[in-house]
């Protein structure tokens, strides 16, 4: 099977408190560190998303501005 460049897929396994381990590789490569906050999108029939980290900037910053144009 030919590997796809930036693609990658893992396996977590969901303890009783309901956490989750994420894999080194995948914590290696994405830079995540203790103590990270991660967001989580959930769609009942896509799944679960971790977007990356900075992926909503621009949309955040778009949502939470004050409009001048409102009165």
């Amino acid at each position: 099977m030919n590997e796809l460049k930036g693609k990658y897929a893992w396996t977590a396994t969901v303890g009783e408190k309901g956490q989750i381990v994420i894999p080194k590789q995948a914590r290696e490569i994405f830079g995540i560190k203790p103590g990270d906050t991660l967001l989580l999108l959930g769609d009942v029939n896509r799944g679960i998303a971790i977007p990356a980290e900075g992926s909503f900037e621009d949309l955040f910053a778009v949502a939470f501005s004050e409009r001048k144009d409102t009165p």
